[in-house]
């Protein structure tokens, strides 16, 4: 009996230290920590675990802007002002148009063409022959002559036994200042409509002048440009693409607006080198700036008339355009009240204003302009000059 219950108590008693032993246990198991030396460790729950994967960053290039695409076509003309890069005016009349288009265009594409027009003019020398030109530079007056045929004349190309015509350059009477929309003023717009202004078929015919390695100056007149040559033959002579003809220097001054003081300035009537028609680049950037934004007051356009004026300082275009941005900028300091700034842009306006009337210019009205363009085919026997009809 007593063995009975010894048993029975030894049982019990065991029984307990294993309820304990379990009870000890779990205690530690279902903690939210436990210590280890100082340190606390958390136990997470495992479904709590989340995997995150790396991605690789997206690059978003920056949106540009008007002003980003006319400061890269300002870098490039005044690198080559500057020395840094070999001056091209083919080259910076398309980065003056690509800008406007928000570099839209394929200079590839724009050089395809001009070479185009180059094989058809070496096509023209093959078969054509000047009259009654003896002198030694008849090569440069044919190459001249031939630049002018292609875009004054109707001709016929013999192509594989095919005769394809190639008709002439039309003056577009439509908007020929680009008031309304600038890019009426372009080589780009001329070579695919072959329809132009006083502005793109000098510039064209200056372009494939340049590619045959050959003497033509721009020259400027109120608001025109022609083209000046000079042959060992008979001098200066002077080819408008407007109309067709060689007008005399008496034509130019018929307008009745070059003055005497202009002429001596040279602001009218003077030959162009290729770094004033690099700068005419310069001054052609700012007012198709001008024509895209109407920004008149964040300084780019002020920025490419000091580069014109700098490396050509005779042209009174970019004078009078920068004295007018200057004025609209005086006008708004003194809407803002800004004292100080209307004072100083009001003297470096008045300082433009005088140079360009020491200068001896006149302003030509629109309808002077179109009775001036017209009066040289009217009046052929007056104002052509009868000895380039001579080997024509």
């Amino acid at each position: 009996m007593i063995k009975a219950i010894t048993k029975t108590t030894i049982t019990i008693f065991l029984l307990l230290l294993f309820l304990a032993a379990c009870r000890s246990k779990k205690n530690i198991g279902s903690g939210a920590d436990f210590k280890i030396d100082t340190l606390v460790v958390a136990i997470v729950p495992m479904d709590t675990i989340k995997y995150v994967t790396e991605q690789t960053p997206v690059y978003v290039p920056p949106v540009m802007t008007s002003l980003d695409y006319y400061n890269n076509a300002y870098n490039e003309i005044e690198q080559m002002l500057r020395g840094y890069k070999s001056l091209d005016f083919k080259r910076s009349v398309f980065v003056t148009e690509n800008a406007f288009y928000n570099e839209g265009l394929d200079y590839k594409e724009f050089c395809i063409k001009i070479n185009l027009l180059t094989e058809r003019i070496n096509h023209w020398k093959l078969f054509a022959k000047l009259n009654n030109y003896k002198a030694n530079d008849s090569n440069i007056v044919k190459t001249n002559y031939a630049i002018y045929s292609l875009m004054c004349d109707t001709l016929l190309y013999s192509i594989n036994g095919l005769r394809i015509p190639s008709y002439p350059y039309r003056y577009d009477f439509d908007d020929f200042f680009g008031q309304k929309e600038w890019s009426q003023m372009f080589v780009t717009k001329l070579m695919d409509t072959k329809t132009g202004n006083c502005h793109s078929m000098p510039y064209l015919y200056k372009i494939l002048a340049n590619e045959f390695n050959v003497q033509a100056y721009l020259s400027l007149a109120p608001n025109h440009l022609y083209i000046k040559h000079k042959c060992r033959g008979f001098g200066w002579y002077n080819t408008e693409l407007t109309s067709g003809e060689f007008p005399t220097d008496a034509w130019i001054k018929t307008s009745g607006y070059i003055t005497l003081d202009a002429i001596r300035s040279g602001i009218f009537m003077d030959t162009l080198g290729q770094v004033e028609c690099v700068a005419l680049c310069a001054y052609d950037l700012a007012q198709g700036y001008l024509a895209k934004t109407n920004n008149f007051s964040d300084g780019f356009a002020i920025k490419c008339l000091n580069l014109a004026l700098r490396h050509h300082p005779t042209n009174v275009n970019a004078m009078i355009l920068k004295a007018e941005i200057l004025r609209k900028q005086f006008d708004n300091a003194v809407k803002l009240n800004q004292i100080d700034r209307a004072f100083t842009l009001k003297k470096e306006m008045e300082k433009y204003y005088q140079l360009v009337l020491k200068s001896g210019y006149r302003e030509m009205p629109k309808q002077m302009y179109l009775a001036w363009l017209k009066s040289v085919s009217e009046q052929r026997d007056k104002y052509t000059n009868s000895q380039i009809y001579n080997f024509k």
